[in-house]
Formats: C-alpha cells, sequence, structure tokens
C-alpha cells in the first residue's frame, strides 16, 4: 500500500465531475482503495475522494468505527427536510474549517470493494461525511456550500476565538 499525494484547492481536479468505475472488480481499483484508505488514515481524515488523490472516479472512502468502507458509483439522497450546520474541514483545503448546512439524513446506495451493490441510510456525522465526500465526486468543494463566510477561518484563529469566547 501506499501513501497517495493529496491534491489540494485550485488544483481543476477538484473541481471536475469524476467518472463512473468501469469495472469495480479491476484489481487497480481495488489497489486504489486500499491506498486512499492508507493515505486517510495517514492523514488524520474521516473521509477521502478518489479525485483528491488526483484520480477522477466516482468512489470514495470514509472511517467506520475501526474499519475504512467504500462506496463506488454512490447515489446519495437526501432524506428529510432536516438539516444542520456543522464545522467541516478537508483534507484538500488544510487549516482551514467552515460551518457547512448539510442534510441530518441520507440514503445511499452503490457498490462494495467486491463490486456487490450495497444501500443504506446514515445520520449525524456519516450522513455529513458521505454529502462532503460525495460532493468532490461532482466537482463540489464545501466552501461552496457554506451560507456564513464568518463561520469560516484557520484552525488555530477559531480554536482562539473560542477559548476567548468561554473565558468571558
Amino acid at each position: 500500500m501506499s501513501i497517495l499525494k493529496i491534491a489540494r484547492m485550485g488544483h481543476p481536479v477538484l473541481l471536475r465531475r469524476a467518472a463512473e468505475v468501469e469495472d469495480p472488480t479491476d484489481p487497480e481499483i481495488r489497489r486504489l482503495i486500499m491506498d486512499m484508505a492508507e493515505t486517510m488514515l495517514d492523514a488524520g481524515g474521516l473521509g477521502l475522494a478518489a479525485p483528491q488523490v488526483h484520480v477522477p472516479l466516482r468512489l470514495f472512502v470514509w472511517r467506520n468505527g475501526d474499519e475504512v468502507a467504500a462506496l463506488i458509483n454512490p447515489q446519495i439522497e437526501l432524506l428529510g427536510p432536516a438539516e444542520s450546520s456543522g464545522w467541516e474541514g478537508c483534507l484538500s483545503i488544510p487549516g482551514l474549517r467552515g460551518s457547512v448546512p448539510r442534510a441530518d439524513r441520507v440514503a445511499f446506495r452503490g457498490l462494495d470493494v467486491q463490486g456487490e451493490a450495497v444501500e443504506g441510510e446514515a445520520e449525524g456525522m456519516l450522513a455529513r461525511v458521505m454529502q462532503h465526500e460525495n460532493d468532490h465526486l461532482d466537482g463540489v468543494l464545501y466552501p461552496m456550500r457554506m451560507t456564513d463566510f464568518s463561520l469560516f477561518g484557520f484552525n488555530e484563529e477559531l480554536a482562539r476565538a473560542a477559548a476567548r469566547e468561554s473565558h468571558q
């Protein structure tokens, strides 16, 4: 397995719609998924989409407890009107965080690493991670989803501001 180079905001691969994975059982796709999992864990991320490692294909990985799960050719459907704003960071936008509105629940379907159909529902943080990673497959970065740029900043500055507020 290998640690892959992560594309940063400004690289064109992050702004394009990714292509469908034609053969999910291709050994190269399996190797890519393993490398993406290792890269995500090494970087301390919760999820990682293939375009973030310069591969314009529709797949992403995420932390699922102590395991790493993958979804190939995902389809994400927002469930219900309930939506919450939450802080997000991104391995492609290092050092920054922003408050992003997202659906509280999603339904998902796609293929797993063996090429088998999977589907289910996710809520809370997992729903947020899936929406964030799926956005990468459509060329969308989380700042494009933000509605209040006063809630966007460098991690250190946001932490300092929060510490000041808690001491007042």
